[in-house]
Formats: C-alpha cells, sequence, structure tokens
C-alpha cells in the first residue's frame, strides 16, 4: 500500500514499487522524491514511512527490508543505499540466493533534522539521532549520537553542531 501526501512532490522519473507482502509505504506532506530514487520494498515485512519536508536526492536506493523510518526535515543527497536486510550466506552447501535473511537488526531510524552527504550506505540496525550530519561517502551503522557530525569508513565523530 502506498500512501502519499497531496502536498508531496515524486518526480515522474522516481519509481516506487508496490508490495506484495503488504509492507506500508508512507510519504509525508511536502517531502519530495527526486528523479530516479527506487523505492523498493523487498528483504522483510518493514514499512517505509518517510516524514514531512524529507527531501530524497536524485539516484537513492532504499530497500523496505527490516523497515525504515525518517522524521520530518531530513535532507538526503544523492545516490544513497538504505538496506535494511542481511543476507543469510554462511551454509557453503546452499547457494547464497537460496538462504534466504537474517534476522533483523531493527531497520534503519533516521531522527528529525538530520542531513546525509552523498553517496552513504545506511545497514540494518541504524539509528541517528536529532540533528546529526553524516558526510558524504559514509558507511553508517550503529546508533549516532544527537546533533554530531560523523565522516569516514568506519564512521567516526568529527564534531558537533553548536
Amino acid at each position: 500500500m502506498i500512501t502519499i501526501h497531496p502536498t508531496a512532490r515524486i518526480s515522474k522519473l522516481a519509481d516506487i514499487e508496490d508490495s506484495t507482502r503488504g509492507t506500508r509505504i508512507e510519504i509525508g506532506a511536502h517531502s519530495m522524491v527526486d528523479s530516479f530514487v527506487k523505492i523498493k520494498p523487498v528483504g522483510g515485512s518493514g514499512d517505509l514511512v518517510i516524514g514531512e519536508h524529507v527531501y530524497l536526492n536524485s539516484g537513492c536506493v532504499l530497500y523496505t527490508g527490516q523497515g525504515i523510518r525518517i522524521g520530518n526535515s531530513v535532507a538526503i543527497a544523492a545516490n544513497c543505499t538504505f538496506a535494511p536486510v542481511n543476507h543469510a550466506y554462511k551454509d557453503a552447501s546452499r547457494l547464497i540466493r537460496e538462504q534466504g535473511f537474517l534476522p533483523g537488526k531493527g531497520g534503519i531510524v533516521i531522527e528529525d533534522d538530520v542531513w546525509i552527504g552523498a553517496n552513504c550506505v545506511l545497514l540494518d540496525g541504524t539509528v541517528l539521532r536529532r540533528g546529526c550530519v553524516v558526510a558524504a561517502g559514509t558507511l553508517v551503522k550503529g546508533e549516532f549520537e544527537a546533533y554530531t557530525v560523523y565522516a569516514g569508513n568506519p564512521a567516526r565523530a568529527i564534531g558537533k553542531r553548536t
């Protein structure tokens, strides 16, 4: 089920797939989904809920997996990938594609007033607390403190918003 607020803007070049398993996709008021954004319900039964005044820039890919919750006033730069899902792979006697998925780590939660730079990858279990900033190219996993700036691989705190 896809619910898009009447004031949200979705590019005609965005691709939002509807779920065959009942996963909800909600896009809040005044949010923008830019061209070449791909939203794909796969890898779990989690919902994708996007708040108000969220900007998803061109080229982002969001797999619903164990769920993604994006708060209000969040800016997401180009080419970010949200992957709240983990493939099973340990059984060498079976093809990886036949092993399904591992139990979830809680999906991805992004609180209000967060900025995610271009080309970031967000993994299952990520929590970005209110007001944090993630520099371009950062691999994002775990919990990030509020109003803190992160960069690098692995991500580390490099400053605070004051």
